[in-house]
């Protein structure tokens, strides 16, 4: 089921430096284990999907399909470019 990210709590991880953006990064911080959550967009490449949520399942990591497509999730970011997948860093 795909879930609708709120805008604001989006927005507030933005602000907190608490996001990865891209999916090589997250793949990067997934294997490293430095992350609590990974968002997909809808439409996100098949190949890119199951890559992540490959590495999300041994890393025992959630990775939340969203409702919103890639460049809606850019616009939410702030960023003038389309985003797939973003990745949320652990609270230290």
């Amino acid at each position: 089921m795909a879930k609708t990210i709120d805008a604001g709590e989006l927005k507030k991880l933005a602000i907190a430096d608490a996001l990865i953006i891209g999916a090589e990064r997250t793949l990067k911080e997934l294997k490293r284990g430095t992350l609590a959550k990974v968002f997909l967009a809808s439409n996100c490449a098949t190949s890119v999907r199951e890559s992540v949520q490959r590495y999300c399942t041994i890393s025992k990591v959630p990775c939340d399909e969203l409702s919103q497509d890639d460049t809606e999730i850019g616009v939410l970011c702030k960023k003038q470019f389309s985003i797939s997948v973003v990745g949320v860093k652990k609270s230290k």
